[in-house]
């Protein structure tokens, strides 16, 4: 046997032991770990409600089909016009000051070559942007849109245009 003395046992932890600094570094981490995933699912969260949100206030933009700029005797822009079929409507935007007198309404009119003019409808309101219902079937065929003045009330559709055209411009289908 060995006369050497052994060292007290109080250094090593007795078996089945855990030091205590590693139960603090596993709760910490623990507490890390929620603490991530409470964040991550936070934000996977706010990430589906931004989305829907988008989604929502792209359902409800104007899905532009047609455009047309319609143009003076002086080929100034005078009138745009979109057609949204979402909306089921023209778009006009007055691009200049002309205006209908009191006995006088301004009537729009889809062109087609070989075709009589057809009326898409009276210009009524005075402000710079006004709609006009309208179908995608109502621009089916047209080249080109067409503004004339008419007498109040505006000319019959059979009729076409009774008066020349004041402004007139090419229909373009956007690319989808």
């Amino acid at each position: 046997m060995s006369t050497e003395t052994a060292e007290p046992d109080e250094a090593i932890p007795p078996a089945g032991r855990v030091s205590p600094w590693w139960r603090v570094l596993s709760v910490l981490l623990l507490m890390a770990l929620l603490l991530g995933w409470a964040a991550s699912s936070s934000m996977v969260e706010q990430l589906k409600a931004q989305i829907s949100h988008l989604q929502a206030k792209v359902a409800v933009l104007p899905q532009v089909k047609h455009v047309a700029v319609l143009l003076d005797t002086q080929q100034r822009p005078a009138l745009l016009v979109t057609f949204d079929p979402g909306a089921k409507a023209l778009q006009l935007q007055r691009l200049n000051d002309v205006m209908e007198g009191r006995e006088e309404s301004l009537q729009l009119w889809a062109l087609a070559s070989g075709k009589p003019p057809r009326s898409l409808g009276l210009l009524t309101s005075r402000y710079k942007t006004l709609q006009i219902p309208a179908r995608a079937e109502d621009l089916v065929g047209a080249e080109e849109l067409a503004v004339s003045v008419e007498v109040k009330g505006g000319a019959a559709d059979a009729a076409g245009p009774e008066l020349p055209l004041l402004f007139k411009g090419w229909l373009v289908q956007k690319a989808i």
